[in-house]
């Protein structure tokens, strides 16, 4: 085999080997102010029983789940407000029929909810972001991905609300 076909049969080996071998252990929450959604009926729950929830769907096995999980769970620790704005967690592995309902393909994503349904958030500045996802009238639908900034944007104006 020429050098070529070695480096290649080493890249392989090295992205088989990393899927392989990937952290799948559970993310740790640090935060005692996130809920960890087990089931349909929880979710419903919360969401009818806030003004605003902020909702990280996640997967054990993603990286940008786990890099973003901290910061997630410090918003959470600095804006909840009882009965204003809550934060949840739900892994779409184990309830996979919220993660459904919602159109969730893409891990992590933030959604937001208003008085138990989905609803855009009015967030100035976040405007030519990849990751950001907006209604027809402009309001933030969603972030799709490990964005910090555009989440502490948007959480931050929930809770000035």
């Amino acid at each position: 085999m020429d050098t070529l076909n070695w480096i290649c049969l080493i890249f392989i080996i090295f992205l088989v080997a990393k899927a392989v071998f990937a952290d799948r252990s559970p993310i740790p929450e640090t935060s005692g102010m996130v809920f960890k959604i087990a089931n349909a009926a929880e979710f419903d729950a919360l969401i009818s029983n806030n003004i605003h929830v902020v909702v990280d769907f996640y997967a054990d096995w993603c990286p940008p789940c786990r890099a973003i999980a901290p910061v997630f769970s410090g918003l959470a620790d600095n804006h909840t407000i009882n009965g204003h704005l809550a934060f949840a967690k739900v892994n779409v592995d184990h309830v996979k029929d919220i993660a459904g309902r919602y159109g969730v393909s893409a891990m992590p994503t933030f959604c937001f909810f208003k008085n138990g349904e989905l609803k855009g958030v009015a967030v100035e500045g976040l405007r030519g972001r990849g990751s950001v996802g907006f209604t027809e009238d402009g309001l933030v639908d969603r972030i799709r991905g490990a964005d910090k900034v555009a989440l502490e944007t948007v959480v931050k104006s929930l809770a000035g609300k």
